[in-house]
């Protein structure tokens, strides 16, 4: 293919050294990273300065939902770019109206929010709550325990995870956190203030861990009791990442009224741009209109470069069928993992998830894990960057693969290979 742009010019030395002193130098310490300096990327593989392969099955942590290097998504930068590239919110573009109707056509009847990231949309959730119950006094919002919403102030203090507000007490108040799956916990919750409940349809930073059918039937219906918004998190798990637009939908197929379901809010991000920024929340009539003008706004929100890439991608998606690979790569993966932890009882204890987000549990006590402070999936995920692979830890013992949407069959049986590999050596 004719190259659309010239490749840029080297900013420094092709050299590892170089490039990690300018971050030590420059670049707060903000991230615990990996020894690897990467340079470049085509569909479901990188490249580090050195000239290794790895078989990228992180995907950006479930951003990279075309792979890397996508010519769709280069082609409609550059032809975005060539017209408009911002404007803010004051002014009308097409591309933003027609991604918003993409957006309601996949999951119903309401209004759509741009915004630049996954923790920008659940802070527009956070204030759709409030506004909600602000005539009334209410404000609290319940979450679940093992949850993650972000890294703003408000995020980790929706996040049911003690270890990402340490060093920035005292929380925003209004969360609380209750078990996941467990639709009583939650009805013993409420209180007089609450006024929502937000929950990840597929827990990611928590270990791979998916909402069953019953509870969030069960969530629905005490929402409707109690006249509280029901609030879905699918930063990490929408974007066709399960095989359908959003997680509930894959989790209600062939489920008895289970066609019927539809939360009142969802936010998005992460695979919506497939590496470029943007993020969006939705919500259902009648509280799409709950934010007025003045209410609630963005600069970059929306623009025209984002969302003519997001449109770009939706369309990708939609004509190459991924939603339908994302399910058969998905379950083959899932059916090789599991085979693998009956194989190797004392390495793997199981595999779970749903579409391309699974999450490998490994076996507590591996002994060649042990004499150090290091978690045995952040040893399992470096063993596996030796052996060219690229995956997420998640927690301290479960391993989540999140490749592209368009991973091929033969790429994932290679990554299977890899994983096997792995594993065999730690028996």
């Amino acid at each position: 293919m004719k190259d659309i742009v010239p490749s840029p010019p080297a900013i420094v030395r092709n050299d590892v050294a170089a490039i990690k002193g300018l971050f030590s130098k420059n670049v707060m310490p903000t991230y615990g990273r990996f020894d690897i300096v990467l340079s470049h990327g085509v569909g479901s593989w990188l490249w580090d300065t050195a000239g290794k392969r790895y078989l990228d099955f992180g995907g950006g942590i479930a951003v990279s939902a075309l792979g890397h290097a996508h010519p769709a998504i280069t082609e409609a930068l550059v032809e975005q770019s060539r017209k408009l590239v911002h404007t803010s919110n004051l002014y009308f573009h097409e591309a933003q109206g027609r991604l918003a109707e993409k957006l309601v056509n996949a999951i119903g009847s309401g209004k759509v929010f741009f915004s630049n990231s996954g923790g920008e949309a659940n802070e527009g959730l956070f204030k759709l709550a409030r506004k909600f119950g602000h005539d009334e006094g209410r404000f609290e919002i319940l979450t679940a325990q093992n949850s993650f919403h972000g890294r703003t102030l408000a995020g980790i203090s929706a996040t049911g995870q003690d270890k990402v507000k340490k060093g920035f007490e005292p929380m925003v108040p209004g969360f609380r956190h209750v078990p996941f799956n467990d639709v009583e916990a939650m009805r013993n919750a409420i209180s007089p203030a609450t006024v929502a409940i937000l929950i990840e349809c597929v827990q990611g930073e928590g270990g791979i861990t998916v909402a069953t059918p019953e509870y969030l039937l069960g969530l629905r219906q005490l929402c409707d009791e109690r006249k509280l918004l029901l609030l879905l998190d699918s930063v990490q798990d929408g974007h066709f990442r399960t095989g359908r637009c959003q997680a509930f939908q894959r989790i209600f197929e062939n489920v008895p009224s289970g066609e019927n379901f539809l939360p009142d809010g969802v936010s998005m991000a992460k695979s919506l741009g497939a590496g470029f920024p943007i993020g969006a929340f939705w919500a259902r009539q009648p509280f799409a209109d709950l934010l007025g003008a003045g209410s609630h706004g963005t600069t970059y929100g929306g623009g025209p470069l984002a969302c003519a890439v997001a449109l770009k991608v939706f369309e990708v998606i939609e004509r190459e069928k991924l939603a339908d690979n994302a399910r058969l790569i998905g379950e083959l993966l899932k059916s090789e993992l599991l085979r693998l932890s009956r194989e190797y009882p004392q390495v793997v204890k199981t595999a779970r998830g749903v579409g391309l987000m699974i999450g490998l549990e490994l076996a507590p006590g591996i002994s060649a894990f042990s004499g150090t402070e290091k978690s045995h999936a952040v040893q399992f995920v470096s063993r596996l960057h030796e052996a060219g692979m690229l995956a997420i830890p998640s927690g301290t013992h479960v391993i989540r693969f999140l490749p592209p949407l368009n991973l091929h069959r033969d790429e994932a049986e290679k990554g299977i290979t890899i994983v096997e590999s792995i594993v065999r050596s730690l028996v």
